[in-house]
């Protein structure tokens, strides 16, 4: 057990009220300026502290988690994705990793049923015209969009994201039909009304618009690769809110300009915080900055989580959202 204050370094500027109460509770180095951490500078931090808190821009791998100094013992990710923590090396010194599930579900669903609806309807095409001051007036011919009630919705990943995606999309009168590595309880599809399918392949060469909800790992990375991108209809839309690892971005991009499929929408992006300027260059793609699960209700409820795994840990408990080392089947 921890008998003085842990030293927590928060490598990202959080919300006010979760700073305020990490400072009260432990020993804690702030990023008040929110500029992210330079590889040296996590090596740095990883090098003093009891606690890192890192974020989604904190690239932690082998190297850095190797030259780590001994009193590291948690990384309390602030986020629910881990791909950026080489969880490997955390397992194997000891170091534990923590993240913040469940508290971003619904902050996600709702943008990526926004993004559902935008990219068919052109919304943001629309916009763009009338800022431009290019708009004419109504005509009973321009601007036509597609309908999404009745179109066939192919959730890709159906934990609790896709799940929460579902429900929306049943409200417009969507079919819902999803690809998961392990079929969901009979309950869950009987509620949503889902049709499983064990071929993605299958799926994709069916459906009117894809939503990406699985997490990138080893196996997913360009999961909606070049060949499968072929096997979606003209008409198809994607919506990525997951990670842009997922997709080929060069073959998404190819078949965009070449409109092979409708549209896409996208959050996230292979190479972010850069993005490909072939997709800026688009009209038929809605683009966004990495903001699916910006809510301010959101991103306090994810520092509330950081502090109970942290204080957790500094009484000598398990923290309840530990992903090392039980959790995973390596």
């Amino acid at each position: 057990m921890v008998k003085e204050k842990p030293v927590v370094v928060v490598t990202r500027k959080l919300p006010d009220t979760i700073e305020t109460r990490m400072m009260e509770l432990f020993d804690v180095r702030l990023n008040l300026d929110d500029t992210p951490f330079s590889a040296a500078q996590l090596r740095q931090a990883m090098t003093t502290a009891d606690v890192i808190v890192p974020t989604v821009t904190d690239r932690l791998d082998k190297a850095l988690i190797d030259a780590a100094g001994d009193r590291l013992k948690l990384i309390a990710n602030y986020g629910t994705g881990v791909d950026h923590i080489d969880l490997k090396a955390a397992r194997a010194r000891g170091i534990i990793v923590t993240n913040t599930p469940d508290v971003l579900t619904e902050d996600t669903a709702e943008m990526t049923m926004a993004m559902i609806l935008a990219v068919p309807r052109r919304l943001t095409e629309g916009e763009r015209v009338l800022r431009a001051g290019d708009w004419k007036g109504w005509s009973p011919t321009w601007m036509l969009g597609h309908r999404v009630s009745g179109k066939r919705l192919g959730i890709l990943g159906m934990g609790r994201i896709g799940q929460a995606v579902a429900r929306r999309a049943r409200a417009f009168d969507m079919a819902i039909h999803y690809h998961n590595r392990r079929r969901v309880h009979p309950d869950i599809e009987a509620e949503l009304d889902a049709t499983y399918h064990e071929s993605l392949d299958q799926m994709l060469a069916r459906m009117d618009i894809i939503t990406v909800h699985c997490p990138h790992t080893p196996a997913t990375y360009h999961l909606l690769s070049a060949r499968r991108l072929k096997l979606l209809q003209p008409h198809a839309y994607i919506v990525n809110t997951a990670r842009g690892e997922i997709i080929d971005e060069t073959a998404l991009v190819r078949m965009l300009r070449s409109k092979e499929i409708a549209g896409a929408a996208l959050d996230v992006y292979e190479n972010e915080p850069e993005v490909n300027r072939k997709l800026l260059q688009l009209e038929n793609v809605l683009l966004l900055p990495h903001m699916a699960s910006a809510t301010m209700e959101g991103r306090n409820a994810m520092g509330e989580v950081v502090i109970v795994n942290i204080r957790s840990w500094a009484d000598g408990h398990r923290p309840p959202n530990r992903i090392l080392p039980e959790d995973l089947g390596f």
